[in-house]
């Protein structure tokens, strides 16, 4: 066939890739207007779910909470609205659509709150936004989140759009991971990357022989998490906070047990034990980490040389992360902080921890204390996300 062009398929390619690693550039979060103190939850939960005689599981409840490392956490659900649903709080009665409909309405606004924050500090028009992916684990329609969102925040109407569901708190790693590889592999585009969770959906009444609602109840808080990413970033409008260097994905044979959900009749279910999450992390931390590295030509790295934004499941998981990498006190102090202050908010958790880091890092002296840095997140399966991070460069003055 005659051709006019000497252009290849290799040249178009080559054409359509970013020059540089894709970068945060920008940050926004947002939580529901409820907020209960960890030390009142016990009473608020078994109050509005009408079982205040069940005192040998409050006292579990107030165990759990005392545990949690959480000082508070936020809701979209509240009295009113549980008072209004009697059947959420029974598991012979099919739930599931009342749930939905709710977390379909109340979780893009969510989102959309902290999107449109994270717009603001990036500094350019929503118009320019040319992907949406969008996690969460309180959803399962279609259009979904994405679609609602995309409308509240103007976005225009050829974004290409992701939806990730049922990633449990490795939602937030492995939507930065697919925008990592969105940015780097589509010139000029920019990518917002939201994780909502909305714990409405898993919200059941206390059963005597079910204990494992208590630590559901106890542990998780609501909230949302967005961030923008692009590579070759546009100058002086953007400013990079942390280059995206490296991905990986990992999981652990044979645990399937010791994290899992899934959507049911009665809302999402699943089981969530501590017990066997607490060893997992650490115990594999040390491997993957020096395998990401090695990988970079960077061996032998010292991990308390390192930044680090680690998803705080819960204090034990992070004591034991701790003490298995040895790293020094205060390392993972972004991550406890968070905890304190929302509780487990799921795939949104890590983009909170992140955006705490970068609080933390601005106002050092210097701003500069650790060039190089790791995230991790922990979901289903059991998974470990980690992905290595790096401190741009400043520009030079022209």
């Amino acid at each position: 066939m005659a051709t006019t062009s000497h252009v290849t398929v290799y040249d178009i390619r080559r054409a359509q890739r970013a020059d540089t690693t894709a970068a945060v550039l920008a940050i926004g979060t947002a939580n529901p207007v409820t907020c209960i103190s960890q030390a009142d939850y016990p009473d608020y939960y078994f109050r509005i779910t009408n079982t205040e005689h069940l005192t040998d599981l409050k006292r579990k409840l107030n165990n759990l909470c005392q545990a949690s490392g959480a000082d508070k956490r936020f809701f979209h659900h509240n009295e009113e609205m549980i008072a209004a649903h009697p059947e959420f709080l029974d598991r012979a009665t099919p739930s599931l659509d009342a749930r939905l409909d709710i977390a379909a309405a109340a979780g893009p606004e969510l989102a959309a709150q902290a999107a449109e924050r994270a717009i603001v500090r990036w500094g350019r028009p929503a118009a320019d936004i040319t992907h949406l992916v969008v996690a969460t684990n309180a959803g399962a329609q279609a259009p979904g989140a994405d679609h609602r969102l995309a409308s509240l925040l103007g976005l225009r109407p050829t974004v290409r759009r992701t939806m990730l569901h049922l990633s449990g708190c490795s939602a937030g790693a492995a939507a930065l991971r697919l925008a990592k590889d969105l940015a780097e592999n589509s010139r000029g585009a920019r990518v917002l990357v939201a994780c909502v969770e909305l714990n409405v959906v898993a919200f059941h009444g206390p059963k005597e022989d079910y204990p494992q609602t208590l630590t559901c109840q106890g542990l998780f808080g609501d909230g949302a998490g967005v961030v923008i990413v692009g590579a070759d970033a546009v100058r002086p409008v953007e400013r990079p906070l942390f280059e995206m260097v490296a991905v990986s994905q990992a999981v652990i044979p044979g645990t399937e047990h010791a994290l899992n959900m899934r959507l049911t009749e009665h809302g999402l279910d699943g089981h969530v034990s501590i017990k066997d999450l607490i060893p997992l992390a650490a115990a594999n931390a040390d491997e993957l980490l020096s395998d990401a590295f090695r990988q970079l030509g960077l061996a032998g790295v010292e991990w308390n040389d390192l930044f680090w934004v680690v998803h705080p499941g819960a204090p034990s998981i992070l004591d034991q992360i701790e003490s298995a990498l040895r790293l020094e006190p205060g390392k993972l102090a972004a991550s406890r902080k968070v905890l304190r202050e929302y509780g487990n908010m799921l795939g949104s958790m890590l983009i909170f921890v992140l955006d705490e880091q970068r609080r933390r890092m601005e106002e050092e002296e210097g701003g500069r204390s650790a060039e190089w840095g790791v995230m991790m997140g922990f979901g289903p399966g059991f998974t470990i996300e980690t992905m290595v991070l790096h401190l741009p460069e400043c520009p030079k003055e022209q």
